[in-house]
């Protein structure tokens, strides 16, 4: 039993001894490795003060040397540069190009690299100055003047001034109406083809009141803009003739929006678009005539203006016509409805300025022509999750009296640029 107990105790001795042995390698050789690594990290912080003091050294023998060689050497190559570069300046001359001054700018920098800042001037006067003094360079001062100013043709500021008047030429013949005919073509357009469902005023089921409103909005923008096209725009006075096309288009936006067939309001409103594209390709063409003139244009603002009107009144009114208060989804009705309004007549607004920009220019009206516009589209950024027509000291917003303040302002300005056209 002893015996066994004095091995025991040995193996643990041995099995402790190589535990401490592992553990003292492992710390000296992890004191080494920090000991190397911190001797390499302050040996880099240290080493490039010093190299940047030799540098400082090297750089100032470097201009002491560069200061001193112009007294000696210069004097010595200034004879040379004076007898062969007026050589190549004659020979370049006499070929009546621009090389001349290319030549001289290349001896001179040649002579930079060697001679330093003090040779730089004198053989540069010397080379232009020569050749000025015999007649045939007195006769070609034009080619050296155009050889130093030909590099600021490329700059690319002049570049893009030209692209950037080349544009307006574009516009300037594009044929008076276009514009406007695709801004009058683009809002109903899209709620026809592009809108997901399309045209919902007419479904047996109505899920969205809100875009049927938005819908209805759009489609009377485009027929008072037809109508007015149609009798005025289009026409030179009472005498001349309708338009074939203007006149079917006209007849084809005035079917009921909610009818459900025979004939489906989708299909006439689509037949009325096309109609109108054989308008606007007639114009392209020079086939058929766009007024731009002010008794052309008041009738159609005045139409948006009794538009805008009807609008502002059914969003600040708090009774019905049977004085029943106004409901909470007769609201968001009026509010959807404005804001197709706006929304269309922003479209075709910002087409009568391109358009008819000269006739509202010369009456001074382009400034308030742009509030319209402006008005326009704050109306359209009015995007709620949820109308709510709370009161005007509630918690909540009241989202008609909102819209009804954006278009409230389109209203009043399109009714100053009338009068200001009027004048």
């Amino acid at each position: 039993m002893e015996t066994s107990k004095s091995n025991d105790n040995n193996i643990e001795a041995t099995e402790f001894k190589i535990f401490a042995a592992k553990r003292v390698v492992a710390g000296i050789l992890l004191t080494a490795v920090a000991l190397w690594v911190a001797g390499s990290v302050f040996g880099l912080f240290d080493k490039p003060a010093g190299v940047e003091v030799a540098r400082q050294h090297d750089t100032d023998k470097t201009k002491k040397e560069a200061a001193h060689k112009p007294d000696t050497q210069p004097l010595q190559k200034q004879p040379e540069t004076t007898k062969h570069t007026p050589a190549k300046a004659k020979i370049e001359d006499k070929e009546g190009t621009a090389g001349h001054i290319a030549s001289t700018d290349l001896i001179a920098t040649s002579k930079d690299a060697v001679a330093g800042e003090g040779v730089e001037k004198e053989p540069i006067e010397a080379v232009h100055e020569k050749p000025q003094s015999k007649e045939p360079v007195h006769k070609k001062p034009e080619p050296a003047q155009t050889a130093h100013e030909k590099p600021e043709a490329h700059k690319p500021a002049p570049s893009a001034a030209a692209h950037g008047v080349e544009t307006p030429t574009v516009e300037k013949d594009r044929p008076k109406g276009v514009a406007f005919m695709e801004a009058m073509i683009k809002p109903l357009s899209y709620e026809l083809h592009d809108r997901f469902w399309g045209w919902r005023p007419n479904d047996i089921l109505n899920f969205t009141d809100n875009i049927n409103n938005f819908q209805l909005g759009v489609l009377e923008v485009t027929r008072r803009t037809v109508v007015i096209l149609t009798e005025r725009i289009s026409r030179t006075g009472s005498t001349a003739s309708f338009d074939q096309n203007l006149e079917r288009a006209m007849n084809w936006f005035m079917i009921k929006s909610d009818r459900y067939w025979f004939p489906s309001p989708e299909s006439k409103y689509n037949d009325g678009l096309k109609e109108l594209e054989i308008y606007k390709e007639k114009l392209g063409k020079g086939a058929a005539k766009f007024y731009t003139r002010t008794d052309n244009l008041i009738p159609l603002l005045m139409a948006y203006e009794d538009l805008l009107g009807s609008c502002d009144e059914n969003l600040v009114k708090y009774k019905e016509d049977d004085g029943t208060p106004v409901s909470y989804f007769k609201s968001d009705d009026y509010f959807f409805y404005a804001l197709g309004v706006a929304s269309a007549m922003h479209t075709i607004l910002e087409a009568i300025m391109e358009d008819f920009h000269t006739v509202v220019e010369s009456r001074r009206g382009l400034e308030v022509l742009h509030h319209a516009i402006e008005s326009c589209r704050l109306a359209i950024e009015i995007k709620p999750l949820i109308i709510t027509n709370s009161s005007l000291n509630g918690i909540l917003a009241n989202h008609r009296a909102n819209m009804a303040a954006r278009i409230s302002h389109a209203r009043f300005y399109i009714g100053v640029l009338i009068k200001t056209l009027s004048t």
